[in-house]
This record gives C-alpha cells, sequence and structure tokens, in this order.
C-alpha cells in the first residue's frame, strides 16, 4: 500500500520544505509543518532503508545461483539470511512509524450499559454483560469497579456505570460499543418463546486533566440520598452526586462512596471523559470520518454482536466473526473476539491513505 503512495509522500515532502522556507509562518503553524515533515522524514528514510537491504537481497541471490563454488554459495546463502533478518525488522520499524498505536489505547475506561429494547429482559441481559466486562477485566489484571446503577426489581439494570482500570482497557474494549443484541427465552416467558432484546455499550476513554478544561461555572452539582445497597448510611446522608455539564448537557452520576467529596470527584473524572469522547468524534466528523454514533437508537436492527443462547452462538457483526461458544463467552472469555476487532482496525488504518492518517492525528 504504501509504494502505491511514495510519490505523493514525496511530493508532500518536497511541499513542507518550501513551506518552511517561507519567512511568514507564525510559530504555531511552523511547528506544526516541522512534525508533520519529521514524520514524513522518518517515512522516506525507512523505506529507503527497506529499498537498499532487497536490492542487496536480490543481488546476492542473483550470485549465488551463478556461482559454482558450494563453500561460496553456502555464504551467499547466509548472507540472504541475515539481509532477510535485517528487512524484516526494517519492515517492523516502517510499520510502527506509519501505523502508531492510538495514543489512547492505554487510559483506562469508563463502561457505560444501558438496556435498550425488550423491557425486563433487556435489563437482564445488561446485567449479564455487566458481569461479562467484570469477568474479562478480572482475567486481564485490570480493576473493575461499578460507579453508579440503576436497578430493576428482577436483577437486571436499567443502566450501570463500570470504571475499569488498568493497561491497555481502552485499546482492548473500544470496539464494544454499540448495540447488542440478545436471543433467548427470557426467564419471565412462559411459553417458551425466544424474544430478541437489546443493551447498548458505550466505552470512553479516561480523561486526564490537560484533555479537558471545564469552567465551574458551566456545572450544575445536584446531591441526593443514595440508593440501593450500601448499608444503613445510604438512606440517611445525602452523599450521591449528579453533575450536568450545562453547554453539551452531558449528565453523570456516582453514588458508591459514604462520601459527597468523593462521589463528586469521581464523578467529574466520569464526566471530562464523556466530553473527550464527545471532542474525539467532532474531529472525526469535521474530517468526514465520521461513523455511526456508537449506541444508536437501541433499536433491534442496529447491532455489533448478537448472542443467541438457543444455538450457543455468538456473532459479532464487525469483523463478521461468529463462535459456537457463547456460553463461554458470557462469562468473559473475549479474548478471540476482541483480537479480531483489534486486526480488522490495524488493516483498516493499512488501507488508508498515509498522508490522510497523518492529517487525522495532527
Amino acid at each position: 500500500m504504501l509504494r502505491n503512495q511514495i510519490d505523493d509522500i514525496k511530493s508532500r515532502h518536497q511541499e513542507l520544505s518550501k513551506l518552511l522556507s517561507g519567512q511568514d509562518l507564525d510559530s504555531s503553524r511552523r511547528n506544526t509543518l516541522q512534525k508533520e515533515l519529521s514524520q514524513i522524514s522518518a517515512i522516506l528514510d525507512a523505506y529507503n532503508a527497506i529499498l537498499e537491504i532487497e536490492s542487496q537481497i536480490k543481488q546476492a541471490k542473483k550470485q549465488s545461483e551463478l556461482n559454482q563454488d558450494e563453500e561460496l554459495a553456502e555464504l551467499y546463502q547466509e548472507e540472504i539470511i541475515e539481509l532477510e533478518a535485517s528487512l524484516k525488522q526494517e519492515q517492523d520499524a516502517l510499520d510502527l512509524l506509519i501505523y502508531p498505536p492510538d495514543p489512547l489505547d492505554n487510559r483506562s475506561v469508563y463502561l457505560e450499559i444501558r438496556s435498550g429494547a425488550g423491557g425486563q429482559e433487556a435489563a437482564l441481559f445488561a446485567g449479564d454483560l455487566m458481569r461479562m466486562y467484570t469477568n474479562y477485566a478480572l482475567s486481564k489484571g485490570w480493576k473493575a469497579v461499578v460507579e453508579s446503577s440503576s436497578s430493576t426489581d428482577l436483577g437486571g439494570f436499567r443502566e450501570v456505570v463500570m470504571h475499569i482500570t488498568g493497561k491497555g482497557v481502552y485499546g482492548d474494549l473500544k470496539h464494544e460499543s454499540g448495540v447488542h443484541r440478545v436471543q433467548r427465552v427470557p426467564a419471565t416467558e412462559g411459553s417458551g418463546r425466544i424474544h430478541t432484546s437489546t443493551a447498548t455499550v458505550a466505552v470512553l476513554p479516561e480523561a486526564k486533566e490537560v484533555d479537558v478544561q471545564i469552567k465551574n461555572e458551566d456545572l450544575r452539582i445536584d446531591v441526593y440520598r443514595a440508593s440501593g445497597a450500601g448499608g444503613q448510611h445510604v438512606n440517611t446522608t445525602d452523599s450521591a452526586v449528579r453533575i450536568t455539564h450545562i453547554p453539551t448537557g452531558v449528565v453523570v452520576t456516582c453514588q458508591d462512596e459514604r462520601s459527597q467529596h468523593k462521589n463528586k470527584a469521581k464523578a467529574m473524572k466520569h464526566l471530562k471523559s464523556r466530553i473527550l469522547l464527545e471532542q474525539i468524534e467532532k474531529q472525526k466528523a469535521e474530517r468526514s470520518k465520521m461513523r455511526k454514533e456508537q449506541v444508536g437508537g437501541a433499536a433491534r436492527a442496529e447491532k455489533v454482536r448478537t448472542y443467541n443462547y438457543p444455538q450457543n452462538r455468538v456473532s459479532d457483526h464487525q469483523v463478521n466473526l461468529t463462535l459456537k461458544k457463547l456460553d463461554v463467552v458470557v462469562q468473559g472469555k473475549l479474548d478471540e473476539i476482541i483480537e479480531a476487532l483489534r486486526a480488522k482496525e490495524r488493516e483498516d488504518r493499512r488501507n488508508q491513505s498515509f498522508l490522510d492518517l497523518l492529517g487525522s492525528e495532527s
């Protein structure tokens, strides 16, 4: 793919060099162009190194084929093996230069699950997803904490927000965003008919202070008495916190701590992550690369994954992967699906123009 773009990259290198030779650039613009020129120069240097090694391999193979001396031919073969190893290293290095990991991939996340179409059964399914992601997090050595939730009488959840902390959480879970559909006979169904219900998942990379700046005057903070499990203090103190970001309308809540101050701090971190995700999506829209909203309207037809219990089948529609091991997947064994999703992400990036990728990250 890169070979087809190399002429465009060389032209861009010449264009940047010319622009930087001008005297009418402000410091911000100059820094941006210098950064891009540095990236492109590194790409071209690595590409030229690959061409040089490929040329050496070609010559060594030719000499090996022409040489009648077995000892010399063997030496050429050893040289070819060494050159091919060097070529692989250079190709891997170039790959990292062109397609560096998403800088957000190592972030922790807020994972929001909400019941969609299907009433009580959808709420029960939301609870199943919560347990699935909790088990997956534990298997990876991460920490998963429920920040806020709204439960139903049957033990399901209208919504639940989890804070999952650890290394590489967002990189693994970001493709879980969307509508998840379940097909099964609900516990509340007496006739044995299979129902289809949905729940939505949104994965938010945890924001850092430098990512999002929020003015105090843009916030409305409400406190109230927490509800649900937690002991006698739950119904006797106004410890729960609801924060509304007025400019965007984003609302977050937290009630898992006894302290109002701690709940407020946790809610603010969640709020910043919600706003950061909105900023990321807005940037994608401005570059004409906007994808569908993460969870759509939770209609039964909108789905990223289907969990079919009667056939013990799970199908991820983002990568057209079907596994006949739903019983294992719902216990948190998501590695096979997540690796397929990450592989598709890498392939999608390789199918884009390098210059477009460079523009999307500058």
